[in-house]
């Protein structure tokens, strides 16, 4: 076979070398940057994932969570109409929420922080408070749950700002926008079922001017005139 035979074969060859050795050049172009992380406002690295305020403020929100379905859970036997329906609602919202927030714990590889004292928790009811709500029936079960749930939901309102500004799982973030947005609408209710005024105002110096309109005591004890 003469040389001349062979020329084809070579030129395929070399065809064939050169495309492998562009497409490696390529490839290996493609991983030169890897994964960059992002950034914040302030240009702090942030790596993709979830941090310790996630951490937190699912593991706060959890029991805090489990309260307020506790107290909707004593409505059953002692509301009226009114409060039974948002006490149903607040139920119903919030268990999902718990278990979601299990399962993100679970994801994490955290623990739920079981054990540990939440009594100074923002809006955490004390066990005073609980048994005061027990104890109660009817219209004053009534007044008291509003009075209460409106400082329980403030708490978690205020948690959920925090996740907000502090947190980076995005899960995690979507639900704290939907805790705001959720029991920023139920306090407004709230309010204006304890006949409050302005949506948002002190329900408990509503109460407190009732019990002045019935003549009641100042700070030292003796009634005023």
């Amino acid at each position: 076979m003469t040389s001349t035979e062979h020329a084809p074969n070579r030129r395929i060859l070399t065809a064939i070398t050169a495309a492998v050795a562009t497409a490696l050049f390529a490839a290996a172009c493609g991983n030169d940057g890897g994964d960059a992380p992002t950034t914040t406002s302030d240009g702090e690295e942030r790596t993709a994932g979830f941090n310790e305020a996630d951490v937190e403020f699912a593991r706060m929100m959890i029991p805090h969570h489990e309260q307020a379905v506790t107290m909707a859970d004593l409505a059953e036997s002692r509301a009226g109409e009114e409060v039974l329906a948002l006490s149903e609602e607040i139920r119903d919202a919030q268990g999902p929420e718990i278990e979601q927030m299990e399962a993100l714990l679970d994801a994490w590889g955290a623990g739920t922080g079981d054990g540990t004292d939440h009594s100074g928790m923002a809006g955490m009811l004390s066990e005073e408070q609980m048994s005061e709500l027990e104890t109660a029936e009817g219209e004053g079960f009534d007044t008291l749950f509003l009075e209460y749930m409106v400082l329980h939901h403030e708490g978690a309102v205020d948690m959920a700002r925090t996740e907000l500004d502090e947190g980076v799982d995005p899960e995690a973030l979507a639900l704290a926008e939907e805790i705001i947005a959720a029991q920023e609408s139920e306090i407004e209710l709230m309010n204006e079922m304890l006949g409050a005024g302005e949506p948002g105002g002190d329900p408990a110096s509503a109460t407190a001017e009732a019990g002045e309109s019935d003549g009641g005591t100042a700070e030292d004890g003796h009634s005023e005139h």
